[in-house]
């Protein structure tokens, strides 16, 4: 029965075409970066995200309280890159503090550019840390005001990571231009920590950068589960020995047959009573013992009184 045309309703806004389309979104192809084999999940992202995201409280505190201005640090991303694509993607001058990532191999970046390095200091010496700053090199005693921030930042840093890596960063060097900057080489992997600094609601960018091969496997053991304490380890022991106790008494249809035997299909069609079948198995072979058609064990038959039996002959033999 068709129903007249006005009972029929429309498709609602948002349902299925909405679902159509969303699902062509989700659909799209990926390309296969070949020169990052090694990718980082999206639980190490997880773990590093946390570990920033309380990186960029403290460093607020720490820029407001030493510029005494309003200060704001978020983190914005969160990458897998080369050492020369991180490098790219900073300005021509740009002020790069080189620090030991110890106990992890390598060394690690921690960046501002000049102009937000420059207004920084600006603020530290009672200016008024415009907008409109020098793009040059720092003088001793300008070097000597911003190490002292740095040195503020570097410390929270490692009380933030502190649940993934006990890392005790120390400054080894500072560089202007990032092209001279040898911390590693240009097609070492990096994970690239992207976080936006705002000085007076002016803008910053401001990029932590620490190798990848040092990081992972800290990253991997921060991922792995908490031990178990040994009341759990006890009570997950007792409880597969009660399972496998309990698999020692299920009950299973046991077979004892013959070997199978192919027959054509006409000559099945033409059996009739008292016609012989000759089977593939041989007089001399013992039975097939099987559960489930998985045969375990080979039996000879006989009788057991006036019920027929069969008597376990050999088992195969385990497969190292």
């Amino acid at each position: 029965m068709s129903l007249p045309p006005s009972t029929i309703s429309p498709p609602r806004p948002g349902s299925g075409s909405g679902r159509a389309r969303r699902r062509a979104r989700t659909v799209d192809p990926v390309a296969y970066d070949f020169r990052r084999p090694i990718q980082l999940s999206r639980e190490h992202q997880r773990i590093l995200q946390l570990g920033f995201d309380g990186f960029a409280r403290q460093a607020t505190t720490v820029f407001t309280s030493a510029l005494r201005s309003v200060c704001a640090v978020s983190v914005v991303s969160i990458d897998q890159r080369s050492y020369a694509e991180y490098v790219d993607s900073l300005g021509a001058a740009t002020y790069m503090t080189k620090f030991s990532a110890d106990p992890m191999p390598g060394v690690g970046v921690l960046e501002m550019p000049l102009d937000a390095t420059m207004s920084c200091v600006d603020h530290m010496l009672g200016g008024p840390g415009s907008g409109d700053q020098p793009q040059r090199p720092l003088t001793e005693i300008e070097s000597g005001v911003i190490r002292g921030l740095i040195d503020r930042l570097l410390a929270e840093m490692r009380y933030s990571l502190s649940g993934i890596v006990g890392l005790e960063p120390t400054v080894i060097g500072v560089e202007y231009s990032p092209q001279f900057a040898q911390v590693a080489g240009a097609a070492d992997v990096m994970v690239v920590m992207r976080l936006e600094l705002r000085i007076d609601e002016r803008p910053h960018r401001m990029t932590v950068c620490l190798p990848f091969s040092g990081l992972l496997p800290h990253l991997t053991a921060a991922a792995a589960p908490a031990p178990v304490s040994n009341r759990e380890r006890a009570q997950r022991a007792q409880a597969a020995a009660l399972l496998q106790e309990q698999f020692q008494t299920v009950p299973v249809d046991v077979t004892v047959r013959f070997r199978s035997t192919s027959v054509d299909p006409a000559v099945l069609s033409d059996l009739r009573p008292g016609d012989v079948l000759r089977l593939a198995h041989p007089a001399s072979a013992p039975l097939d013992v099987t559960v489930e058609d998985t045969t375990f064990a080979h039996a000879t038959a006989g009788a057991q009184g006036p019920r027929l039996a069969a008597l376990i002959v050999s088992t195969p033999k385990e497969t190292s």
